[in-house]
């Protein structure tokens, strides 16, 4: 035994259970004073009740003491704790759910409270030897008081949560689907789940329209709302984005905000559609171009679902804000656009590109430059003689003058077209990006049979 109880023969039965009654009696008669102590021990160690204010703090209290006092009239009467008994917790703990309170500080203050109780019945229990053993024999019944309170109270939280959740998932569909009618919600929990994602309907909201769908034979269901929740995740502002799962496939509603940057929207959805693949999730994303206000949110729809179809088979984003016009009319082009263009520019564009593209890089960076050829070198950062060489031999091939502003048209035409088809040495993985007005920025080697 401890040097701090007292010295002495052990008790008897009799003895032990009168000090058990005293201890209990005692705790009874100080439940507010425990209750008090607790509520602050819970302030000082959870971040989330310290920065409630009163109101709250008096529900939690109330809570307490009827835990207290209900752990002591269990106790009293040495019998096991029944559902009944603690039948108050249900609401209390549907209404943290609802205060947007996280499971893990609402049972940590399950916790703290058990603690702080620990502490009192020990600090009744004194030193002697009858007291001590009256303590210990109420720490069984104590701990399975608190695993029962707090796996009921756990369990009527995650109920209001899934609750929460489908009543979330409802309305957002229903919100959904009013847009994709044209309309805008104007009162209830519609116009509450529209605001609650940014979308104003008083006001001229920058947004997009996404319209993704899986791809493979055999996609599952838990697939695609896992795909839907990841879209819903990448809001550029303080927002989470409006996405629900419409039969087989994912509408999303990302609104920019004031400022709002599509091409950062854009990363976020890319980066979505990547980590999904690298699960083995198979996403194909459109994304429309950005429109004002609700009323345009059904021509947005429609953009994102037309552009999925460029897409190859194994998916990727189909992104609008980042596909200039003059790209988009070459996404749009039949075979007879096709079957224009000069047999000798097909050649050696196809050509190029199985060597790497060098040429092609080089078209681009003499148009990005307007027709300045040293300005067009240095962004390829390559020596002018070397860009030089390269037009004369685009000349050579095609016949075309590329300082002559209709063959350089001629030319990116050509090239358009060229960047919708699949790359040859990887066919299928081609993301729609804006079709590179620039060089890409890297540096270029030039061929072994071109001066340097």
């Amino acid at each position: 035994m401890s040097a701090a109880f007292s010295t002495g023969t052990l008790s008897g039965a009799d003895t032990v259970r009168a000090e058990r009654a005293r201890i209990l009696a005692e705790l009874l008669e100080n439940v507010d004073e425990l209750a008090d102590k607790a509520v602050e021990t819970m302030r000082n160690e959870i971040p989330a009740y310290a920065a409630r204010g009163p109101e709250f703090l008096a529900d939690v209290r109330e809570q307490v003491a009827r835990h207290y006092r209900t752990k002591l009239a269990v106790l009293l009467e040495e019998r096991t704790v029944t559902a009944e008994d603690i039948a108050f917790t249900r609401r209390a703990s549907m209404r943290r759910a609802q205060a947007g309170f996280d499971l893990a500080d609402y049972i940590n203050a399950f916790r703290v409270g058990q603690q702080v109780f620990w502490e009192a019945v020990v600090a009744h229990a004194g030193r002697s030897y009858a007291g001590h053993e009256a303590a210990l024999t109420l720490a069984s019944p104590l701990m399975r008081y608190c695993d029962f309170a707090s796996t009921h109270a756990a369990n009527a939280y995650a109920e209001f949560q899934q609750y929460a959740a489908a009543e979330t998932v409802r309305e957002s569909r229903d919100l959904v689907e009013l847009l994709l009618a044209g309309e805008s919600p104007t009162r209830g929990p519609q116009l509450a789940t529209a605001l609650a994602h940014g979308l104003n309907p008083e006001s001229r909201t920058p947004l997009l329209v996404v319209a993704a769908v899986l791809i493979g034979t055999d996609v599952k269901p838990d697939a695609r709302h896992a795909a839907c929740a990841a879209i819903a995740r990448t809001g550029v502002g303080k927002h989470r984005t409006l996405a629900v799962v419409r039969q087989s496939e994912i509408v999303a509603v990302p609104a920019l905000g004031p400022g709002g940057d599509p091409e950062r929207l854009c990363d976020r959805l890319q980066a979505v559609q990547e980590n999904l693949l690298a699960e083995n999730v198979v996403l194909a994303m459109g994304i429309s171009t950005v429109v004002e206000g609700m009323a345009q949110i059904p021509r947005a729809y429609q953009e994102a679902r037309s552009v999925l179809e460029y897409l190859p088979e194994d998916g990727g984003v189909a992104a609008l804000p980042r596909i200039s016009p003059f790209e988009y009319m070459a996404l749009r082009a039949d075979d007879t656009a096709r079957h224009l263009v000069d047999p000798r520019i097909v050649e050696l564009l196809e050509e190029d590109r199985m060597r790497g593209g060098v040429l092609t890089a080089t078209i681009r960076a003499f148009a990005a430059a307007d027709l300045n050829l040293r300005a067009a070198a240095e962004r390829l950062q390559i020596h002018h003689n070397t860009a030089q060489y390269r037009l004369r031999r685009i000349q050579e091939r095609t016949g075309r003058n590329l300082r002559h502003f209709t063959d350089l048209v001629d030319l990116l035409v050509a090239i358009a077209l060229q960047d919708v088809l699949p790359p040859p040495t990887n066919p299928g993985r081609k993301r729609l990006v804006s079709a590179t007005n620039e060089a890409d920025g890297t540096a270029d080697v030039p061929s072994p049979h071109e001066p340097r």
